[in-house]
């Protein structure tokens, strides 16, 4: 059985993580399948948005412990680069969204923060319990979640590792929407049809530069402008004012009808 499976659907490609018996738990075969699905999906220039969702009744389980226990690594054994799940390292310029069903504790938390958008159902579990193992969460959860939440708020979660409330994690901004339960992958595909009507390429750059200057100081600083944060925007400006989709965008806004993107 594949550990991961794909699928495209007009613009939008759905990786799903297919270890249903064991929660989806991530091992060596998972994370060599999920990078290669998120690479075919940079590859193909008719994907536009990708989401990631689990099979069964959870998300992702987090790492499997059975596997590490043994000795064994759970990195997808060509691409280390490429991180938990083959994919909390591994950028690619399309939006990631996380449709989360289900348990989601550990590492299911950490690839929802490594994705750019979070659709959860309103009884998925999120959390960092990896202190409670004598663990740390170090997947991306103590570099991403104080990033995406108040620091507060993120050191509650992770120093008690406490699981949390899909709508409370909806309050404090580390869930986008929230879905009945069984309807997290039918929301994260009406966001992503939402976000492929637009330019390709607007959509890719602003992603780029938004995760690029996300750190930066304030853009009051006099030296701000003479740092590598208004550099970033002004080479994606020109590439994106430069491509035919924005002669595309405005003449079909004056002559009244859809635009034909072609992403370049």
């Amino acid at each position: 059985m594949t550990a991961a499976l794909y699928e495209r659907t007009g613009h939008i490609a759905v990786i799903r993580l297919n270890r249903p018996e064991a929660l989806n738990a991530v091992n060596a075969e998972l994370s060599a399948a999920v990078g290669a699905a998120l690479e075919r999906a940079a590859a193909d220039p008719e994907v536009r948005v990708v989401i990631v969702t689990g099979n069964g009744r959870a998300f992702c389980a987090g790492a499997d412990l059975k596997e590490l226990a043994a000795g064994r690594s759970v990195a997808a054994p060509e691409h280390p680069e490429w991180g938990f799940a083959g994919l909390v390292r591994h950028w690619i310029d399309k939006p990631l969204i996380a449709a989360v069903n289900g348990y989601a504790m550990g590492g299911g938390t950490e690839i929802a923060l490594a994705c750019d958008l979070v659709v959860a159902a309103e009884d998925a579990k999120l959390g960092l319990p990896e202190v409670k193992r004598g663990l740390i969460a170090a997947a991306g959860g103590v570099v991403r979640l104080q990033r995406q939440i108040p620091i507060k708020r993120a050191l509650q979660m992770a120093l008690t590792g406490d699981a949390v409330d899909v709508q409370e994690a909806a309050e404090w901004g580390l869930v986008n929407v929230v879905a009945r339960p069984g309807a997290a992958l039918a929301e994260a595909m009406e966001l992503a049809e939402r976000i492929a009507a637009n330019a390709p390429l607007s959509v890719q750059y602003t992603k780029r530069v938004m995760h690029q200057v996300a750190q930066a100081g304030s853009d009051r600083d006099p030296q701000w402008s003479r740092q590598e944060p208004w550099t970033v925007n002004d080479e994606a400006t020109r590439a994106v004012f430069g491509s035919r989709d924005a002669v595309e965008g405005p003449a079909a806004f004056a002559e009244k009808r859809a635009p034909v993107w072609e992403g370049r």
